[in-house]
């Protein structure tokens, strides 16, 4: 069920209660986890905090604590399965999911007991009609009474063919009804895409309740990127959340220019900008982020000699000194750096590189430390998906959640580390792969598999590092190729999961299209597939494009994937 009024049917109904907090493991979760935690410590609200990343933790979670806790929100998992049927609970159990998975489950949707949807309600959700997906079975027991109540013989015969005809009418009905209820479905279910951040949603709630404050608005812009960072919404819908929260920055950051304390050393402050849409830039040198980002570097096709030399001929149309772009950015000279933007932009708009300006949010805490959403995103989704020590998944999510916050900034420097070393074994990646030709069109589909031994190859065991392996690979494909139907293709993507049980994990994802509404329809090819080969799948994330797979069933599963999508 929907729930239309958050603050009366959701926070009043948790505030004196227990609450056993469930969060997936994105960067919009943690966002979202970090408001809801802020709104709960100012209310003294006891709460549980456990990290999911999957169905089977959730469920594993869910039966370690459902005798102590009645009330479960859970954040950015459980939207889309119908979680009644998983998680089998007691009737006075009750479930609050914030998840912009979508579509949301049907069963999720009509249930008006025990499952409360926060979603924002201008949200595109297309749900079809209750009458459309549910109907009473009691009309198809009725079995008409043919015991003998006296009647003439002829009158008995004509009932009994009266009825005859009305039950094969009835059972036709029902035929009819199934089919249709099945197209319905199968046409809300079939694509996987994503409504607005779990973040933003938790802020409209602070909001609505007059406790939001700066932290809780950094924290849902930085959700909001999130997505954007990980391509999950298109242009259109970031721009128009941007500008919402524009609005609420305004009215955060409002100060009088003439003050002259106008900024205290430890204040905080957050300010809208256009900004370049380059990787870290501003902790790293302008070189290294020029190479490292999936824009640049596909626009100019740095993986091949000629790409290199393009760059050179970019950063001497700008007039940069190679000594300057190729040190770090706090060093370069003040003189470059306050025309840098403008500079950068005329320059790239030369070399076909239109789209180098992006709207965005800074922030500032006192004189010394800047960061750029985007920074944020990175650092956060490094320190929870870092391999460089072998450290149970927990410790992970609790030092990324606490890096979000403003007192850990040491943490946060660890996450850029952390994310300089991931984008550049993404981009390496990237360019064997091309070099290398293991891009390869299936008919229906791309597919490129990374082997077991290739670099940095345990980093794309996770699921977010291969899912923006997988987009830089298809972005820069797309720019390498020059067949055209390979342009419009979507891309398929493997890599070694667990080598001692001898598992893979593959993602499916869209397009790269100017066009492309983000919409994902490999979850339900991937199920089907599946079911027609017997081969032995785990579908155990949030994400239903993304599955682990046995490494001896790989074959006849892309066999039985390439005939569903030809």
């Amino acid at each position: 069920m929907f729930v239309a009024d958050c603050r009366r049917e959701f926070y009043d109904v948790i505030v004196s209660q227990r609450v056993l907090l469930l969060v997936a493991s994105d960067v919009d979760a943690l966002c979202a986890c970090k408001i809801l935690q802020a709104l709960f410590q100012c209310d003294h609200v006891q709460y549980t905090l456990v990290p999911v990343s999957g169905w089977q933790e959730l469920e594993t979670a869910f039966l370690e604590h459902k005798d102590q806790f009645k009330y479960f929100v859970l954040i950015n998992c459980g939207a889309n399965v119908d979680l009644l049927e998983i998680l089998q609970p007691e009737e006075d159990t009750f479930f609050f999911v914030c998840d912009s998975h979508r579509p949301i489950n049907v069963v999720n949707v009509y249930n008006d007991t025990q499952i409360k949807l926060l979603v924002k309600q201008d949200d595109d959700l297309d749900v079809p009609a209750y009458d459309d997906l549910f109907r009473d079975e009691d009309d198809e027991e009725e079995d008409s009474e043919n015991e003998s109540d006296g009647s003439e013989p002829s009158e008995k015969r004509r009932r009994f063919e009266e009825d005859v005809i009305e039950r094969t009418m009835r059972r036709r009905q029902r035929r009819e009804w199934e089919a249709r209820r099945r197209e319905i479905l199968f046409d809300y279910e079939q694509y996987e895409y994503h409504g607005t951040s779990s973040a933003m949603v938790m802020f409209d709630l602070a909001w609505i309740m007059s406790k939001d404050l700066n932290d809780m608005l950094w924290w849902a812009i930085v959700g909001l990127t999130d997505q954007w960072v990980q391509d999950k919404i298109t242009q259109m819908k970031y721009v128009t959340d941007i500008g919402i929260l524009q609005r609420h920055v305004s009215r955060h950051n409002h100060r009088n220019e003439d003050e002259e304390n106008s900024l205290s050393i430890d204040c905080m402050r957050i300010a809208f900008e256009y900004d370049l849409r380059l990787a870290l830039y501003q902790h790293w040198s302008l070189y290294e982020s020029l190479c490292n980002t999936s824009y640049t570097s596909a626009s100019l096709k740095l993986w091949s000699v000629q790409g290199q030399k393009r760059l050179q001929e970019f950063l001497a149309d700008m007039g940069l000194p190679l000594k300057q772009v190729k040190q770090k950015f706090n060093s370069m000279d003040m003189s470059l750096k306050e025309n840098l933007r403008e500079m950068i932009e005329e320059s790239a708009n030369k070399f076909g590189m239109k789209d180098l300006r992006v709207q965005t949010f800074s922030i500032h805490f006192g004189f010394k430390n800047k960061f750029s959403a985007s920074d944020i995103v990175y650092a956060t989704a490094s320190l929870m998906e870092n391999i460089e020590k072998e450290r149970p998944e927990t410790t992970n999510f609790i030092k990324a959640l606490d890096s979000l916050s403003r007192g850990n900034l040491d943490k946060l420097h660890q996450g850029l580390e952390l994310a300089k070393k991931q984008l550049r074994a993404i981009q390496q990646t990237v360019a064997s792969c091309i070099c290398t030709s293991l891009v390869i069109s299936q008919g229906p589909f791309l597919y490129c598999s990374l082997m077991e031994g290739t670099p940095d190859v345990k980093l794309f065991s996770k699921p977010v590092s291969l899912c923006l392996l997988s987009k830089y690979l298809l972005k820069s494909f797309v720019c390498s190729t020059k067949n055209k139907r390979c342009k419009l293709l979507p891309l398929v993507m493997a890599a070694p999961m667990d080598v001692e049980q001898g598992t893979v994990i593959m993602v499916g994802i869209p397009p790269e299209t100017e066009s492309s509404d983000k919409k994902n329809f490999f979850g339900r090819a991937f199920e089907k597939a599946a079911d027609s080969t017997n081969s032995r799948t785990l579908h155990n994330h949030f994400d239903m494009s993304i599955i682990e797979l046995k490494t001896e069933d790989r074959s006849k599963f892309l066999d039985a994937l390439i005939s569903l999508l030809s």
